[in-house]
């Protein structure tokens, strides 16, 4: 799903320091505790793995940035049937997932749930342990699964 060429349209935009705590680290580890969850949550691989990629591909700055979501669910839907291919249904699911993944919601269809889960998961990189009640999804809040992700975080 993610290919070369995508990877290089996001970077090419990228308004960060790829190897920064929103960059291209931060994207690899959400996508392997994504596909990790997706496996026990039943989530849509697919757009749970392109979310990893986009969630904060727009981020103007590394701090407060809350319009950051609904710029990178734009830059999804224009790259979409293009730079990456998805039925109509997951790709409403990518967009939502992005607008909404640090508003701090909790509920939602499994796959939205999945993609904020894999992203709260690697907040260890800035020094903070994930709270399980604020995880949306079993499979993340299982005390061996969150260790595992905050472990990799701190890498």
């Amino acid at each position: 799903m993610i290919g070369e060429g995508l990877i290089r349209t996001i970077r090419e935009q990228f308004a960060l320091d790829w190897n920064g705590i929103h960059g291209a680290s931060h994207w690899a580890r959400v996508r392997e505790n994504g596909l990790r969850l997706a496996a026990l949550t039943g989530a849509k691989a697919n757009v749970v793995e392109l979310f990893a990629f986009l969630h904060d591909s727009k981020r103007q700055n590394d701090g407060y940035d809350p319009e950051h979501g609904q710029r990178a669910a734009s830059f999804a839907q224009g790259l979409a049937g293009s730079a990456f291919s998805l039925q109509a249904h997951d790709l409403e699911l990518l967009l939502t997932a992005c607008r909404g993944h640090s508003d701090g919601i909790m509920v939602g269809d499994i796959t939205v749930l999945t993609c904020w889960d894999a992203d709260r998961l690697d907040l260890g990189r800035v020094g903070i342990r994930p709270d399980p009640d604020l995880l949306c999804t079993p499979a993340a809040r299982d005390p061996d699964f969150l260790e595992l992700a905050h472990l990799r975080s701190l890498t």
